[in-house]
């Protein structure tokens, strides 16, 4: 089975860029998985694809050897078997808030004796391998957003789940829950606690931690603080930016910034 990079470079200590996929257009796509990023995820909570997009954005990620995830759009087994049987190399699941929900989470992604996966991976074997059923349960990363007063309570018992590999951070929907503005770099002082208990704890348990941001100077906050992988503001965020940039440039006005709340 063709090996997923992602997961052999965060073992190798790399810390790692993620990119963001919220717009349905596969030429789009493989123009940004060019960029240099550890790997591409394609949202399909909150962005436009859904799963007649899927084949054709893996495809055009998967040109550029990046390593493919999907956000599906909830903890539920149809969706997360139906993209991984696409080609996806990871699963990133919103919303997990107990141990139970992990543990379903889990059964979803990983094939007996792991899980209840079905088998037929109608373009993973294409992709990914002829051997691909023996081995994806070593390969494929699955992910468990963290990002509720809830999830925080049960973290422990959801980094005791066996086949998950690790936690994302949604900060806005935890500042949310945690009664404190949404935002994407968080100054308070209560959220940014519970962030660094996520990253503690999960580090401590032997599992990756990652985390959304918006932007370089946050990515770098989110490294300093110890988690392993970040994702940087959506390709429809980082398009307006550099088309307003270029219109304001010309007119000689000062540069737009990022939004700092998805």
């Amino acid at each position: 089975m063709r090996k997923n990079e992602l997961k052999k470079r965060l073992a190798d200590g790399v810390q790692a860029l993620n990119g963001w996929i919220a717009v349905p257009n596969s030429f789009q796509a493989e123009v940004y998985a060019s960029c240099g990023w550890d790997s591409v995820t394609i949202d399909m909570q909150h962005g436009a694809p859904d799963i007649n997009d899927i084949v054709p954005l893996l495809q055009a990620i998967q040109l550029n050897d990046v390593t493919a995830m999907v956000r599906v759009p909830w903890n539920e087994p149809s969706a997360i078997m139906r993209v991984l049987d696409a080609g996806a190399y990871g699963v990133i699941c919103p919303m997990i808030n107990t141990k139970q929900e992990a543990e379903a989470f889990v059964s979803s992604g990983r094939y007996p004796p792991l899980g209840a996966r079905s088998n037929g991976p109608f373009r993973a074997s294409q992709y990914a391998g002829a051997d691909y059923q023996s081995k994806a349960n070593d390969e494929i990363l699955l992910f468990a957003m963290i990002e509720t007063r809830e999830a925080m309570s049960n973290l422990d018992a959801i980094l005791s789940v066996k086949g998950l590999d690790g936690v994302y951070v949604g900060p806005t929907d935890l500042a949310l829950s945690l009664g404190k503005p949404a935002t994407l770099d968080p100054t308070d002082k209560e959220v940014l606690a519970a962030m660094k208990t996520i990253v503690d704890k999960t580090r401590k348990a032997g599992k990756i931690a990652g985390a959304h941001t918006d932007g370089p100077k946050t990515a770098h906050k989110r490294f300093a603080e110890g988690y392993q992988f970040t994702t940087l503001i959506n390709d429809i965020r980082l398009l307006a930016v550099a088309a307003q940039n270029a219109v304001r440039e010309a007119r000689g006005q000062v540069k737009a910034e990022a939004s700092k709340s998805y």
